[in-house]
C-alpha cells in the first residue's frame, strides 16, 4: 500500500558523490516520470575560508559530506527510484528490513535551508485570525475551527472536539479556506 506522506528525507550517499547523486536523481525522476513525487533535491553547502599559497579565498564546502536533501512524496515507486539511484547507499531514519524513512522535522529542514539562504515552500492561503477554516491533512483532519494565531508557516486554531474547545496547532499545509 503506497504512503503518500510528503517530507524532506536524507539520503546517504558515497563522500563526494553528492553533486552526481543529485544529477542522477533529478534525471531518473525525468525518467521514470516522478516529477510530481521527486520534488527537489539539496546539497547543504557553507562557505569557508581556506588559505591557498598565502592568500584567503572563500570556497563552498558541503556541510555534511556524504549526505543529500531529497524533498519527495514518499509513494512505493518513488521510494524505489529514489533508494535504487546509483551511488545511495540507504536513507537515514530508515530501520533496515525495507522499511521506509522517518521525514525530517519541520524545523530542522528550516534551518538547514535558511542557513543555506532558502526556504521551505511558503503557502499562499489568504487566511487571517479569526477565519474558519477547514484542517484536510494530519490527525485533526475533517475538523473546522477559527484561527486564533498565525506564526510563520504554524497555525493555532479553536476546534470543537469531544463538546470542548480545543486548540490545535498545525501546518499551513494542512488547512483549506472554506
Amino acid at each position: 500500500m503506497d504512503s503518500f506522506d510528503k517530507g524532506w528525507f536524507v539520503l546517504q550517499t558515497y563522500s563526494g558523490y553528492e553533486n552526481k547523486v543529485k544529477e542522477n536523481l533529478l534525471q531518473r525522476a525525468q525518467t521514470y516520470d516522478m516529477l510530481e513525487n521527486i520534488l527537489r533535491v539539496e546539497i547543504p553547502t557553507q562557505t569557508v575560508q581556506v588559505e591557498k599559497k598565502g592568500e584567503m579565498k572563500e570556497i563552498e564546502e558541503n556541510r555534511f559530506p556524504g549526505y543529500v536533501l531529497v524533498e519527495m512524496v514518499m509513494t512505493d515507486d518513488a521510494w524505489f527510484v529514489v533508494r535504487n539511484t546509483p551511488n545511495v547507499t540507504g536513507f537515514v531514519g530508515s530501520h533496515g528490513n525495507r522499511s521506509k524513512p522517518t521525514p525530517l522535522l519541520e524545523e530542522e529542514i528550516r534551518a538547514i535551508l535558511a542557513s543555506m539562504g532558502q526556504s521551505v515552500q511558503e503557502f499562499s492561503l489568504d487566511v487571517r485570525v479569526g477565519d474558519t477554516v477547514r484542517i484536510i491533512d494530519g490527525a485533526f483532519s475533517g475538523y473546522e475551527g477559527k484561527v486564533s494565531e498565525i506564526d510563520n508557516n504554524k497555525v493555532k486554531m479553536i476546534i470543537s472536539m469531544f463538546g470542548n474547545d480545543t486548540v490545535a496547532e498545525v501546518n499551513m499545509s494542512q488547512i483549506a479556506e472554506l
